[in-house]
């Protein structure tokens, strides 16, 4: 890793370092701001392999065992109730209703030694949306976020969207404003009629009428403006500049339209929340968004893990093998990075009310295209899957490869309230093995 370049103090400096007490600025305020800002000049974001990220969360906890890491050698009560199916990875078995996924799991790699140690929901899915611990003094950004304040907006797309909506405070803007925050569609694309909420003009306005109105905004905001500076009111006019930019363009419009898609591709993904929702997903990278984040089912099977799995995964299974096969036809795969993971995995042994509880010891996280080696597995757990056996992937590091392939430094500093640097990741490293 380069190294960044030490902040150097001229005469001049010095001669500034003098004059800032008139500021209120401390000399360690001085140092720190000038330190951030060296780094900020130094670690500058260029667009990677990856274009766009579909993050696809299974919140609950997916049990590893019944899905992507199955030990069918184990003891009955810790292989649990499932079988396991070849996969198009020589000698690679997945669980045995992942049928259509493991037709494709040569475009594939998946780890099956994530680990974070953190076994409740809340601190598990902050590793998970952020790359960081939770911390009581600070509210990190989701990647999301992040990718939208590195990059910003393309083809007058909102940089990062939320299907259906904002699933947890997580996968906000944190300590970034919030005009880095996703756009949420307020509606589900499975349900008959969807329509993205505040995409419409309201009744009775037309274009003439809304460009007029739009005019009058511009006429209060530039009062304002000239009056009072704050986080806020920036974060205001950028949403309003935004959700114009959305409502003018048409194919901005269309872009989150799913009735536009072929009846049979529909029918190829599912009608039904995970078909609609990963659909809708590869429009909006395909026109232009650069996160997606969409979650779907509910994978907390501390009961009956067997019925859980088998009302859960048969459509996931379907629509996300579809979602592969649809971004490599189109040629979108090289430059789309699709993630699938949950907060944490399954504990190993069956308990008493044939389900599994918590574990984060570890699990596993599928990942493709965008950068990432196809057909791999990378990383293994021990025999009862309770804990990593080689090459444990921390979320530090993990989140720190996903920034690697969308050409984000994540040893960058972001500003945090009070002048505060912080880093984007903090201590992780790119696993190189995992990069195509």
């Amino acid at each position: 890793m380069q190294k960044c370049p030490d902040n150097h103090l001229s005469r001049r400096n010095l001669l500034t370092v003098g004059a800032i007490g008139g500021l209120g600025l401390s000399l360690t305020d001085f140092f720190r701001l000038r330190t951030a800002q060296a780094k900020q000049k130094f670690y500058e974001s260029k667009e990677g392999t990856a274009k766009s990220v579909i993050f696809i969360f299974l919140p609950g906890g997916m049990a590893h065992q019944d899905s992507f890491d199955p030990k069918p050698f184990a003891p009955l009560e810790y292989r649990g109730p499932f079988g396991t199916i070849d996969t198009a990875l020589k000698g690679v078995r997945f669980g045995e209703l992942f049928k259509q996924t493991a037709k494709v799991a040569d475009r594939l790699t998946i780890i099956r030694s994530m680990t974070h140690g953190e076994a409740a929901h809340e601190r598990g899915v902050h590793n998970m949306f952020t790359g960081y611990r939770p911390s009581p003094a600070l509210q990190f950004p989701s990647m999301g976020s992040v990718v939208s304040h590195e990059f910003g907006p393309r083809k007058n797309l909102p940089p990062y969207v939320l299907i259906p909506n904002q699933p947890n405070t997580f996968a906000g803007s944190g300590y970034l404003s919030s005009s880095f925050s996703g756009f949420s569609l307020g509606a589900d694309p499975a349900q008959s009629g969807f329509k993205v909420r505040d995409l419409q003009l309201p009744d009775g306005v037309n274009s003439d009428r809304f460009g007029q109105r739009r005019k009058l905004l511009d006429v209060v905001n530039d009062h304002f403006r000239q009056r009072e500076k704050s986080d806020a009111l920036d974060s205001v006019d950028t949403f309003y500049n935004r959700a114009y930019g959305l409502i003018s363009s048409q194919q901005a419009r269309e872009a989150f339209d799913i009735e536009k898609e072929d009846p049979k591709l529909r029918d190829r993904y599912g009608r039904n929340e995970a078909g609609a929702r990963m659909l809708l997903a590869r429009r909006l990278v395909e026109s232009g968004v650069r996160f997606v984040s969409m979650t779907y089912g509910g994978w907390d099977h501390h009961d009956n893990v067997e019925q859980g799995m088998k009302r859960m995964v048969p459509n996931f299974d379907k629509a996300y093998a579809t979602l592969i096969n649809d971004l490599e036809s189109r040629g979108l795969l090289e430059s789309t990075l699709v993630c699938v993971t949950s907060e944490f995995g399954r504990s190993p042994k069956i308990n008493a009310t044939a389900g599994r509880d918590h574990w984060a010891k570890v699990f596993s996280t599928v990942m493709a295209g965008g950068g990432i080696k196809a057909g791999q597995v990378y990383g293994s757990s021990d025999a009862t899957a309770s804990e990593p056996a080689d090459n444990p992937v921390t979320v530090e590091d993990w989140a720190t490869t996903m920034y690697a392939c969308l050409g984000i430094n994540a040893d960058k500093e972001l500003m945090a309230p009070g002048n505060r640097p912080v880093e984007i990741v903090d201590g992780g490293q790119v696993r190189k093995d995992l990069l195509a």
